[in-house]
């Protein structure tokens, strides 16, 4: 199972105890040394405290809420009977009966002007949050991000103090398996905590918790709590932050994954920028894993590569001369084993210049060059929330384009209304609608837009039938009105 680090209203009573620590004045990262295996008993008796005094100041705890504002602060006899018999479950009830959930995490600074960097779903709902210092003093935030398909949310102090100590990035690429690592945070609401291990793995990609899936494993314990923390190398600079464990008991087993530092400085820079959203480049191709049998018949000694499946007109991919059937093995040089580690790569080149793909055509290596551009809004999303009863209510539902196809990482065959989202028990969750669907028809009637669908739902009816494309199938279904 695996489990998110924010942690819930439950230790609400714990959150008075704070982190521990004052801050220091920052240091400069030592020069990299060769690693070398250790020789004497004093190789061994080293201390991690230089690399916590530098690091640690510039963690924080990030405290959010979402509080449903009341017109009265008057409750009903009943309200007021069951949270005094059975307690808020929501995590309670404000000074004029406001309702508040609460969540618990941690954040890194990043630069002296407060800006901090978290997971998304630490913030995820939330419209209040407060930053802790190391020092125990307390500011109200701003949320100046939220980067859904990182998990990444980038926070502003309001009113930031002088002697901000941010963290300076590290290279997540210069990391191999077995370097020690540190993960500071402050699990379970106890106070900033620092625990060591080594990166386990690197390049995790089937971990799920993120659109682009490209992660850092390392032994280092993490817990509810270190959700947007720190993970660190020996110099004291960031090389990840922590955003999940792999747990069926919510606490830590040592498999813990990390965002790397390449894309969390992406999302900062964008927010630096000015920009609500991250853009990310537009390949304009479909690719597929390579396969052990795929292997084999390119001539290849393992499964590596990306597989280029089809191009889509006036694309990049097929402006740079990329063909069907081609096998993208690097961008820029950085090796690229399946679809995720692509993605990964790919997105961290911006949306300007070019990127130069390494690529095997039949049996003959060569390099292509890839203009890099944002996804093209070929028409308007003219978004539609059905309101009416009907197998789409609780879907939200967008006119298809090439940007949104990029936003949901999906491929859409042909222009259509696609599903881009579906709230949780609602009549098109329990119908099993799905993000990326694309709706073909509804009752016979084709649907090219939303307001084609607007208009053949506008009345509720007693039976719908319903025809969707998805991953390139047609399935017809039949549901009662």
């Amino acid at each position: 199972m695996l489990t998110r680090l924010a942690l819930p209203a439950l230790v609400a009573a714990l959150l008075a105890a704070g982190p521990a620590g004052a801050q220091m004045a920052r240091t400069e990262a030592p020069k990299e040394t060769a690693k070398v295996v250790p020789l004497s008993k004093a190789d061994v008796q080293l201390s991690f405290a230089p690399v916590v005094k530098r690091a640690a100041p510039s963690v924080v705890n990030v405290y959010a809420s979402h509080v449903d504002k009341r017109t009265s602060a008057r409750t009903s006899a009943m309200e007021e009977f069951m949270r005094r018999f059975f307690g808020e479950p929501e995590g309670g009830r404000g000074p004029r009966g406001d309702r508040a959930q609460r969540s618990l995490g941690s954040g890194v600074l990043v630069d002296a002007d407060g800006l901090v960097i978290t997971n998304n779903h630490v913030i995820d709902n939330m419209n209040e949050v407060r930053i802790a210092l190391a020092d125990r003093r307390e500011f109200e935030a701003t949320i100046v991000m939220r980067d859904t398909r990182t998990d990444l949310a980038v926070l502003k102090i309001k009113e930031p103090p002088k002697g901000l100590v941010p963290m300076p990035f590290g290279d997540a690429d210069a990391l191999e398996v077995g370097d020690f690592v540190m993960a500071i945070g402050n699990p379970f609401g106890v106070g900033q905590t620092v625990t060591q291990g080594i990166v386990s793995a690197l390049a995790r990609t089937q971990v799920g918790s993120a659109d682009y899936q490209y992660f850092i494993q390392t032994d280092a314990a993490i817990n509810p709590g270190n959700s947007g923390g720190a993970l660190v190398d020996l110099r004291g600079q960031l090389v990840g932050i922590n955003t999940a464990i792999y747990s069926q008991s919510g606490g830590s087993h040592g498999i813990g994954f990390a965002i790397p530092v390449g894309m969390v400085k992406a999302v900062v820079d964008a927010a630096r920028d000015g920009a609500s959203v991250v853009r990310r480049p537009w390949l304009g191709a479909r690719i597929q894993s390579v396969t052990p049998d795929i292997a084999d018949s390119m001539g290849l000694d393992h499964p590596t590569g990306v597989l280029v499946a089809s191009l889509q007109p006036k694309s990049p991919a097929e402006e740079a001369g990329l063909k069907r059937g081609d096998l993208i093995l690097t961008v820029d040089g950085q090796e690229v084993a399946d679809p995720e580690a692509f993605g990964y790569r790919f997105a961290l080149k911006g949306v300007q210049g070019q990127a130069r793909f390494g690529i095997l055509r039949g049996t003959t290596r060569q390099a292509v060059s890839v203009k890099l551009a944002p996804a093209p809004e070929t028409r308007p999303r003219d978004a539609l929330k059905v309101k009416t009863r009907s197998p789409f209510l609780g879907a939200t539902l967008v006119n298809t384009s090439p940007a949104v196809a990029e936003e949901m990482q999906v491929d859409f065959q042909t222009d259509g209304v696609a599903v881009q989202a579906v709230d949780e028990n609602s009549i098109a969750a329990r119908v099993g609608l799905q993000k990326g669907d694309v709706i073909v028809a509804v009752n016979g009637v084709p649907i090219a837009t939303t307001k084609d669908l607007d208009r053949v739902t506008r009345n509720s009816l007693n039976s719908w039938e319903v025809a969707i494309n998805r991953n390139g199938e047609v399935l017809t279904s039949v549901f009662g009105g």
